[in-house]
Parts: C-alpha cells; sequence; structure tokens
C-alpha cells in the first residue's frame, strides 16, 4: 500500500529547538546599533523583548529545550502531517516522488502559531501585559492574537493596508481570539503620520507596519514588540517543522534530493531546511531552495549589507539581502511575502552557497496554487504557492530528464482567506510585475554606511 500521510505521534514531538547557528562554519556579521553602529548587547534589545527570547536570539547552542507548558500547547496541532502528493504526481506525468510537510492544519491556519505561542509565552513569563506586532497577510497576525488568547495579553496588530482591506476575515479572525487590529500606515504612531504626510495614499509594507509596532512598544512601559519572522529566535521555534519533517522521510525510507520553501522574512522556509543543514555542511548531496514574488525578489536581486529592519529606521541594523528600507513593494496578493529584506541567518546561508534562491510571478505561482488544489485538495496560500510552484518546476524537469529524484516542499498554510487572489486569476485579472533591479540601488543610497571589517 503507497503511504499518502506520514505521521508521528505525539510522544515522537521534537522537545528541543535547533539552533543551526551552531553549525555555522562562518560567523555571521552581528546586528548594528542603529545609532553607534557597534553590535547589539542585551541590554539594548530589552526594552523590546524578554530576556527569555534576548539570549536564544544570541545562544550558540546546539539545541535549546522547549518548555513543558508549550510542548502541551504544540500537541493541539503537532506533530503536523507529511503527504506524498501522489495524485500531483500523476496530474504531472513525472517520475519524481513529491512530499509536502502541512501546516496548515494549526488552529491559525499556519506554521506561525509555532512561535506565536513561544513568543506569547516568555512575555507573560516577565509581567508582559501587552504586545504590539504587525502583519502582512494576516498570517502572523491571527497567530499572535490566539497566542496572546492563550496566556492573557493584550495585542495591537498593525496590518499592512492593502492585506487590511483585501483580507477582511483575517481582521475578523483576529478580533475574534481579542486583537485590536489597525490598517498602517495610521495616524496612531508618529511614524505612521510621517509615511502618510508623504503619500496618503500609501498602501502600507511590511516595514512600515514594523515602524508602527516598534514605536508603539518602546513607548510604553507595560507593552513589548513581537515579531513573525526574521530574528533568529523566531526561526528557531520553527525547526520543529523539519526535525519532523526528517523523521517522517525516514519512516517512509526516502530523503530529499531537494528542499523547496518559500521566503518573505523566512520563518517557514528555515523551520524545514535548518535541520537539514548539518546533513549539507557534512557532505550530503541534497539542493535547498527558497522561492520568492518576483515582484519582491530580495534574495535575486537584492543587495547583501546593513540595512534597517523597518521603513523609519527604528530597528537595529540587519545584514541581510534588501530592497532598501524604503521599499514599498506593489500589490501582490502573497502579503507575507512583501518584505523589504529576509532573515540575517537565510541570507548567510544564501552568501555561503548552501542554498539556493529563485523567483516566481503572480499568474505561474497561481497556476501552480489551482493545479495543486485539483490534485491534491488543499488550497494553499498564495505564500507556499510560490514554493509549489518550484517544487513543480523540478518535477517537470524530471518528467523530461527521466530522473527519479525526491522533493520535500514546505506548505506552510492553507488560503481560505485568499480566494478572493484566486478569483482574480481565475478571471484572468492578476497582473504579473517584475522589480526592477535600479529601483533596488536607488533605495539603498538612504541606508547608513557601515564599513566592513
Amino acid at each position: 500500500m503507497d503511504l499518502v500521510k506520514i505521521e508521528l505521534s505525539e510522544k515522537e514531538m521534537p522537545t528541543r529547538w535547533y539552533n543551526v547557528l551552531s553549525d555555522m562554519r562562518v560567523p555571521m556579521s552581528p546586528p548594528l546599533h542603529p545609532g553607534t553602529l557597534q553590535p547589539l548587547g542585551p541590554a539594548d534589545l530589552a526594552p523590546l523583548f524578554p530576556m527569555a527570547l534576548i539570549m536564544q536570539e544570541v545562544s550558540q547552542d546546539r539545541y535549546i529545550d522547549i518548555p513543558e507548558e508549550l510542548q502541551q500547547i504544540y500537541r493541539m496541532w503537532r506533530p503536523s502531517p507529511l503527504f506524498r502528493a501522489h495524485r500531483l504526481e500523476k496530474a504531472l506525468d513525472t517520475p519524481a516522488k513529491i512530499y509536502y510537510k502541512y501546516e496548515g492544519g494549526s488552529p491559525a491556519g499556519s506554521h506561525k502559531l509555532n512561535t506565536a505561542v513561544a513568543q506569547a509565552f516568555y512575555n507573560k513569563q516577565e509581567g508582559i501585559t501587552k504586545l504590539t506586532t504587525e502583519t502582512g497577510a494576516g498570517q502572523w497576525g491571527s497567530a499572535l492574537a490566539l497566542g496572546c488568547q492563550f496566556f492573557g495579553i493584550e495585542l495591537k496588530v498593525y496590518m499592512v493596508k492593502v492585506s487590511y482591506h483585501q483580507k477582511p476575515y483575517r481582521r475578523i479572525l483576529m478580533e475574534t481570539w481579542g486583537a485590536q487590529v489597525t490598517a498602517s500606515p495610521s495616524q496612531d504612531t508618529n511614524a505612521g503620520r510621517q509615511v502618510l504626510a508623504q503619500n496618503p495614499e500609501n498602501p502600507g509594507s511590511l516595514g512600515t507596519a514594523i515602524s508602527e509596532a516598534v514605536e508603539d512598544a518602546a513607548t510604553h512601559d507595560d507593552t513589548h514588540y513581537s515579531l513573525g519572522s526574521v530574528l533568529n529566535h523566531v526561526l528557531l521555534h520553527q525547526t520543529v517543522i523539519g526535525q519532523e519533517a526528517k523523521l517522517q522521510m525516514e519512516k517512509a525510507g526516502d530523503y530529499p534530493d531537494i528542499i523547496v520553501g518559500c521566503i518573505g522574512g523566512g520563518s517557514n522556509f528555515a523551520g524545514l531546511l535548518m535541520p537539514f543543514i548539518p546533513d549539507k555542511v557534512k557532505g550530503k548531496n541534497v539542493r535547498i531552495v527558497c522561492a520568492e514574488p518576483e515582484a519582491c525578489p530580495s534574495l535575486t536581486k537584492g543587495l547583501y549589507r546593513y540595512d534597517f529592519g523597518d521603513t523609519i529606521g527604528l530597528t537595529p541594523l540587519l545584514k541581510m539581502y534588501t530592497l532598501g528600507h524604503t521599499f514599498t513593494p506593489p500589490r501582490i496578493h502573497a502579503g507575507g511575502l512583501r518584505y523589504h529584506g529576509m532573515a540575517p541567518i537565510i541570507c548567510h546561508l544564501y552568501d555561503q552557497k548552501l542554498i539556493e534562491a529563485t523567483a516566481v510571478h503572480q499568474n505561474a505561482t497561481f497556476e501552480a496554487a489551482v493545479s495543486f488544489a485539483r490534485s491534491e485538495g488543499i488550497v494553499p496560500a498564495p505564500e507556499p504557492a510560490h514554493a509549489l510552484r518550484v517544487a513543480m518546476d523540478e518535477a517537470l524537469k524530471c518528467r523530461e530528464s527521466g530522473e527519479k529524484k525526491t522533493i520535500l516542499v514546505g506548505l506552510s498554510g492553507h488560503g481560505h482567506f485568499d480566494l478572493g487572489a484566486y478569483d482574480e486569476y481565475l478571471s484572468g485579472n492578476l497582473p504579473d510585475y517584475s522589480y526592477p533591479r535600479e529601483l533596488v540601488e536607488e533605495a539603498l543610497t538612504h541606508v547608513p554606511q557601515v564599513p566592513e571589517k
């Protein structure tokens, strides 16, 4: 009998997060203080984050224990299933084997809950009563809304304005779980007012929403800030995905030749790939490919340098591939991928040539999403649909070459709140857009010059 679902018992769920920094042969460049341009210390981050998360951010330990209280919550949706996409393989007429790790079964509908509950837990431990955050498509905001609800913490979400209007049901979901949701840029912060003064019709960006959330937290003593991607501790919490996937692939008697995930800030992709990095470093022949939108091509067109994580310039400077922190993305439907930068860990792995990157257009992405939905039944969110596009292209190459490669793809969430985007695609009204490289170089003229050491 051909396996369709490869499942783990609750007893097989990871009890530790894996820290890829312990296996980095070349050290990463540290985040810098925006004023002094000196490496950040824990005290610099204390106004925004609980000390437990700050210590995870800088830790070099290979494994960090998951507290039992968090393990108990994780068991509500973890371990998540690994599927063998038999029907998709047949539809593509490919000899390749395609597996997908599905995170859409969490109560929030995506992988984001893996870090949302962890961040709420550690903030509650430190006595914090309110959090602020940003959200693009709303997956992160809804996950954190639920995480805060579990621990009795108030939450204010600055939601990128174009997504706020595109995805009203995501807003309603956040409000159902007790969050206050504001369209960003807003009149609630100096950062928002500054952006609106320059352009009252500004559609918003993750960078601007981060500026507003950081400012809000920094100006209230009872409030901390929470980030859904990019930072080391966020990626760390997601490694339960890849640890489970490795064990599930072993149970299936298989190992991936190619691993594919989507990237916006990098957390879903990192969570899947990072537990495979030790194998790659030791010489295992596995390709690891990240998929991003042509409209927001941070790795494929961005420049590797220090930049702010937000639009206004309130955050530390991070060494990353960036389109420039003043980047305002086009109104593409993959809201969770509309970020100007990328997780420094992902950027470092890319710079060290341990991973690859490719960019795809919206229409090709939704074509893959519809094909996947019609064969496998799951309607994917637009973000992981980029990874499905790349995975399916690799499978089609196998059809031409006759190679029987094994492909593992991260399906980070469902698209039930994204049917408006599917409607535009099915109606033939979805535009493609390729972000020009010259705009990247122009945007980066506004970034402080950091001497390379």
